[in-house]
């Protein structure tokens, strides 16, 4: 089992006017990320609204995104809600069975906010003992606490042999320098989930972005990967676009996301359950409409495709 390096987008999930999930704008979606580049896709996670999902939902999301994408890109997702081990192992196990390449568990599932790491292992040991045919992954998710991970802990991940992907939110270069120093050399692999900090990152040694902003310009990350690779000039001069338009975040979220990829023609509606009732005002709405002019223009300006 290895992660490839690249882009994997954190997948939204739309919905229709009754809050259903719309298999039809899901498939649409998934193409989109495809053809624009991606080498992974990472569903059931936070940008999908997890949390406000059935055990069944989770599961027939993961087992949707996996045959859709048909092998053409690697498929994780987690869905990793629960907060009894008992019951986390039955997400695993129910997930992760439907074609996906690795189930990637929460970070702040495996121990409460004062608990130490050592209680953190001790739970990992169970997961890993009970479900020995699964891959994982770790999501350092901010909700319901975020907990991130030591590079001591990440290290003890690597070395058990069943960890392939991190999804990093420290925001912090020197965070990210020693936890990956402390997996250099293992099949653990470090994407970063913060825009800012990304180039920094690749110089360092991680494998990629994983984070929301792939859901408003994957192709441009993927660039970005290419540059760093053989143009670095370039590769800051797109750095710096990719940063400075990664604070449209600040807008809600998935919201933001669903309306810019509306504008993409895809056929997704502004409806979710989370985030209760916020929407975006009209200035919002102008400031992605104007992010997306920018993208065009960013494509022009590094000779892709334009969209």
């Amino acid at each position: 089992m290895d992660i490839r390096n690249g882009v994997f987008p954190t997948m939204i999930t739309p919905f229709n006017e009754k809050r259903e999930i719309d298999y039809t704008a899901l498939g649409e979606y998934v193409e989109w990320l495809i053809g624009h580049g991606v080498q992974g896709l990472f569903a059931v996670c936070q940008s999908s609204e997890m949390f406000a999902l059935s055990l069944e939902e989770r599961v027939q999301l993961a087992k949707f995104v996996a045959e859709k994408a048909a092998g053409r890109v690697q498929v994780i997702a987690s869905g990793h809600i629960s907060d009894m081990i008992s019951d986390q192992m039955e997400e695993i196990r129910r997930i992760s069975f439907n074609g996906i390449d690795a189930f990637v568990l929460v970070s702040n599932r495996l121990a409460a906010a004062d608990e130490s790491e050592e209680v953190w292992k001790r739970n990992a040991e169970m997961i890993l003992s009970a479900v020995p045919d699964v891959s994982f992954g770790i999501y350092e998710c901010p909700y319901p606490y975020k907990r991130l991970l030591s590079p001591e802990l990440l290290k003890w991940c690597a070395e058990t042999g069943r960890f392939f992907f991190l999804k990093d939110t420290c925001c912090d270069p020197q965070q990210l320098e020693a936890k990956l120093d402390a997996v250099r050399g293992t099949r653990l692999k470090l994407f970063n989930a913060n825009a800012a900090t990304l180039l920094k990152s690749l110089d360092m040694g991680a494998a990629g972005y994983s984070g929301v902003m792939a859901n408003f310009h994957p192709d441009l990350y993927v660039r970005l990967l290419e540059l760093h690779r053989g143009d670095a000039a370039e590769a800051v001069r797109l750095q710096q676009f990719l940063g400075l338009a990664s604070a449209v975040e600040r807008q809600p979220y998935p919201l933001n996301a669903k309306y810019h990829l509306s504008l993409e023609g895809l056929s997704i509606g502004l409806h979710g359950r989370s985030g209760g009732h916020v929407d975006l005002s009209a200035s919002m709405m102008l400031e992605i409409e104007q992010l997306r002019g920018m993208e065009q223009q960013i494509r022009e300006m590094f000779h892709l495709h334009t969209f």
